[in-house]
C-alpha cells in the first residue's frame, strides 16, 4: 500500500472512530461527515472502503482485532467480553447490524468469534449442532439487544449470560474428557476468577456428573 494511501486510510478510520464514539445514532454518520472530519475528499473515502458498509466493517474489525487478540477459553467470559465490547462501541455495533443482509455475520471478527465458540461448544457436548449453537449464543450479544437492555433497570446481563451458557451446554449429550480429567462442560463454563459456575439454588457443592 502506498504511503499516501495508507495515511488516508488511517485518517479516515480515526475520523470515523471519533464520529461514531460521539454519535447517539448510527444514521448521524454519513460518508460526507467522515470525509470532512478526515480532511479528505468523499471520493477518497469511497475508493478506500467501497461504501459505507465497507467503512463500518473495516472500523469494527480494527477495534475487534485489538479487543480479542486473546480469546477466553470459557463460554461465559467470552460472551461477557463481546457484550462489554459492544456496550463500549454501541453506535458502531448498531451501525454494523443495520447494514442489511449478512450483517453482522459477514466480517472477520464474527467469523473468528464463531469458530472459537463452536470449538468450545464441541468440546463440551460434541460436534453435533455446534456451529448453530455458536451462532445462537452470539445472537445473545447482538448490539441491538445490548442497547435495549442498557435502558432497562435491574437487568444483570452477566448473570443471564452465565445461565444461558449453562442451559446450552447442559450435561445431556456431553462428551467425556479424553483420558479422564475435568468434565469438558465444567472446563468451558469455568470462570477465570470465580470458580465453577453454580445454578441458582445450588447448595454450593459441585453437582455430581449425571
Amino acid at each position: 500500500m502506498r504511503a499516501d494511501k495508507a495515511r488516508n486510510r488511517e485518517a479516515i478510520l480515526a475520523a470515523a472512530a471519533r464520529l461514531f464514539d460521539e454519535a447517539a445514532d448510527p444514521d448521524q454518520i454519513s460518508m460526507d461527515a467522515v470525509a470532512g472530519a478526515a480532511g479528505v475528499g468523499k471520493g477518497t473515502v469511497f475508493r478506500g472502503f467501497g461504501d459505507r458498509s465497507g467503512l463500518i466493517r473495516a472500523l469494527y474489525d480494527q477495534y475487534a482485532a485489538h479487543e480479542f487478540q486473546a480469546l477466553p477459553e470459557n463460554v461465559p467470559d467470552l460472551l461477557t467480553r463481546v457484550w462489554d465490547f459492544k456496550r463500549r462501541h454501541r453506535v458502531l455495533a448498531l451501525a454494523l447490524e443495520q447494514e442489511g443482509f449478512a450483517s453482522p455475520y459477514g466480517n472477520e471478527s464474527y467469523d473468528r468469534l464463531h469458530r472459537h465458540l463452536a470449538d468450545l461448544v464441541s468440546r463440551a457436548r460434541g460436534p453435533r449442532n455446534a456451529d448453530f449453537l455458536a451462532h445462537a449464543l452470539l445472537a445473545a450479544v447482538r448490539g441491538d439487544l445490548v442497547e435495549y437492555v442498557r435502558e432497562e433497570s435491574g437487568v444483570d446481563p452477566r448473570e443471564g449470560l452465565r445461565e444461558l451458557a449453562r442451559s446450552v451446554l447442559g450435561r445431556s449429550g456431553r462428551v467425556e474428557a479424553p483420558g479422564g480429567g475435568e468434565d469438558p462442560i465444567d472446563e468451558v463454563l469455568h470462570e477465570g476468577a470465580g470458580g465453577r459456575l453454580r445454578l441458582e439454588g445450588d447448595p454450593g457443592q459441585d453437582a455430581p456428573h449425571q
